[in-house]
């Protein structure tokens, strides 16, 4: 199983981390989320005003140290 599928399928349990990472993101963002990575990297671009290369940078080392 890869790291993105284990996140879809734990989404529930990970949204509190991703909240506490990224306060910004709203419980709708979340749920559009729903363990997407590239959707998780476009909400944080826009509410975070950062590039994509930031933006992935930083979920990648999320997914990392989960």
């Amino acid at each position: 199983m890869s790291a993105q599928e284990s996140i879809k399928g734990n989404w529930h349990e990970l949204k509190g981390n991703v909240k506490k990472q990224w306060g910004k993101l709203t419980d709708d963002d979340l749920m559009q989320i729903n363990g997407d990575k590239e959707i998780l990297i476009g909400k944080i671009m826009k509410s975070y005003a950062k590039s994509r290369e930031d933006a992935q940078k930083e979920v990648d080392r999320f997914y990392r140290d989960l």
